[in-house]
C-alpha cells in the first residue's frame, strides 16, 4: 500500500531537528461542541515558512548527492512548496529557482525572494508552472523537487504523521486538506503504520483499523473524486478557487497510489465553507490560516458525519495576504449571516437618510459603509437609493432587520 514506511518516516524526523519545529496540537471548544467529541488543531500554519512544505523540500534537497545539489533545484509552486523548497536549499547551500503562478499572493512571492530563490512566472496555474519547472531542469540538469509526488517529499511531510499520533494516540479520524496529495499521503502511511505496529504490540489480530484518516479538496478543484472513480489519476479543469493552495488539477502518480490503499475518504467543500472555516479559526482558535489550510476544518462543517472523535484537522498553512484576509474573512462573515450589502429605496426628501440610519441604529445594526445615489435612469424622480455594508449579529438577527425595515415601508435588494 506504501513506498513509504514508519522507518522512513522516523529517519526524516531525526534529519528534520532543528529545521522544522514539532508544532502544537491546540483543542478547539466550538468545533468539539458541533462534533460531540474531541477535536484539536495540528498548527502547520505556526511552522518554519509558515506551512508543512519545509519537511518535504528539506528531506528531499538533503537527499541529494553533493554534485546534485551543485547544479541547483527548481520547483513549481503557488507560494508554500515555494518557501519551503527556498529556505530549505539555502540551509544547504543550494541555488533554486521557483516558478509561480502569475497571480501568486505578493507576501508569499516576497517570502521566496527572501530565502535567497530566484523567481519565474511562466503562466496563471500551478499546472504551467509544473511543465515549466520540468523543462528547465531537463534543459540545465537541476533537480526538479516535485511539490508532492516524490517519496523523499511524501516522507517528509508524514512526519506530522508521527507527530499527531503521539500528541493524540486516541484519535480516531485525521483530517486534512488535499491538492496533490502527498500531505495526506505522508499522514496516512506514518499515522496508519503506527496503529498498525500498536495494534500488533497489543496482540491485536483481524477487524477493521480504528483511525480513518479523510482529505478535504476545494470543490473547485477537485481532482481526487473522479480520479478514484476512474481508477487512475485523472486530470480536471480547475475552476477559480480562494484555496489557491491546493488548486491541483492532476494527483499524483505516487500519491494516487497511495491514496488507494491508505486513505478512506475525500470530500469536497464549498468556497462559502472554506470562507466560514477560516472566520471560525481566526474568531475562536485565534490562529491565522489561508484558506487552503482551513479546507479541513471547512469539512467538519460540511461533513460532520464522516468522522468520529477524537478528530485531528491539520491547518496546512497560514500565509494569507493580508488583503485577501479582509475579502475571506468579509465573505465568511457574509455566509454565517453577520454581513449584509443591501440596497435601500428610500424617498428623496430632506431628512430620509439620517431616518434610516437612526432606525438601523435603533436595530443594533453597525453601518460600515453608505453611498447615496439620488439621479439615476432606474430611479424614479422622487426617490434615491442608498447601497449599504452591514454589520450584524448573526443570521437571526440579520432577518429581523430585514423585516423591520420591509415593515417600515422600505423597498431592499440584498446585493
Amino acid at each position: 500500500m506504501s513506498t513509504v514506511t514508519v522507518d522512513d518516516v522516523r529517519a526524516a524526523r531525526e534529519l528534520l531537528r532543528g529545521v522544522a519545529v514539532p508544532t502544537p496540537l491546540v483543542p478547539s471548544r466550538v468545533l468539539s461542541e458541533l462534533l460531540g467529541g474531541p477535536v484539536l488543531l495540528k498548527c502547520e500554519n505556526l511552522q518554519r515558512t509558515g506551512s508543512f512544505k519545509i519537511r518535504g523540500a528539506y528531506v528531499r534537497i538533503a537527499g541529494l548527492s553533493e554534485r546534485e545539489r551543485a547544479r541547483g533545484v527548481v520547483a513549481a509552486s503557488a507560494g508554500n512548496h515555494a518557501q519551503g523548497v527556498a529556505l530549505a536549499a539555502s540551509m544547504l547551500a543550494c541555488k533554486a529557482t521557483v516558478f509561480m503562478p502569475d497571480g501568486a499572493p505578493l507576501p508569499k512571492i516576497a517570502a521566496t525572494r527572501g530565502y535567497g530563490a530566484e523567481i519565474v512566472f511562466p503562466g496563471p496555474t500551478v499546472d504551467d508552472c509544473l511543465v515549466a519547472a520540468q523543462k528547465r531542469a531537463d534543459e540545465c540538469g537541476a533537480v526538479f523537487i516535485h511539490p508532492f509526488d516524490h517519496p523523499d517529499v511524501v516522507t517528509g511531510q508524514a512526519t506530522i504523521g508521527l507527530e499527531v499520533m503521539e500528541q493524540c494516540p486516541d484519535a480516531r479520524t485525521i483530517v486534512t486538506p488535499v491538492g496533490g496529495g502527498g500531505l495526506l499521503a505522508g499522514i496516512a502511511a506514518a499515522a496508519k503504520g503506527l496503529a498498525a505496529e500498536a495494534r500488533e504490540a497489543a496482540g491485536e489480530t483481524g477487524g477493521e483499523p480504528k483511525l480513518k484518516i479523510i482529505g478535504a479538496q476545494a470543490r473547485r478543484a477537485a481532482a481526487f473524486p473522479p480520479s478514484l472513480a476512474a481508477g487512475r489519476p485523472t486530470q480536471i479543469e480547475i475552476e477559480p478557487t480562494m484555496a489557491d493552495g491546493i488548486a491541483v488539477g492532476r494527483p499524483g502518480d505516487l500519491t494516487y497510489a497511495m491514496f488507494t490503499g491508505l486513505v478512506d475518504a475525500v470530500v469536497t467543500v464549498t468556497e462559502e465553507s472554506i470562507s466560514q472555516a477560516l472566520l471560525l479559526c481566526l474568531e475562536r482558535a485565534k490562529q491565522v490560516v489561508e484558506p487552503a489550510g482551513a479546507a479541513g476544518v471547512a469539512a467538519l462543517l460540511e461533513h460532520s458525519y464522516a468522522v468520529e472523535p477524537p478528530v485531528v484537522v491539520v491547518l496546512s498553512g497560514g500565509n494569507i495576504d493580508p488583503l485577501l484576509l479582509s475579502k475571506v474573512l468579509r465573505h465568511g462573515l457574509a455566509g454565517a449571516g453577520r454581513y449584509l450589502v443591501v440596497r435601500c429605496r428610500l424617498k428623496d426628501r430632506p431628512g430620509a437618510l439620517v431616518t434610516l440610519l437612526s432606525e438601523l441604529a435603533e436595530l443594533g445594526v453597525n453601518v460600515l459603509d453608505v453611498m447615496h445615489e439620488r439621479v439615476a435612469a432606474r430611479l424614479p424622480v422622487e426617490e434615491a437609493e442608498v447601497l449599504m455594508h452591514l454589520e450584524t449579529r448573526g443570521a437571526d438577527h440579520s432577518e429581523d432587520v430585514l423585516a423591520r425595515l420591509r415593515e417600515r415601508g422600505y423597498t431592499l435588494t440584498l446585493s
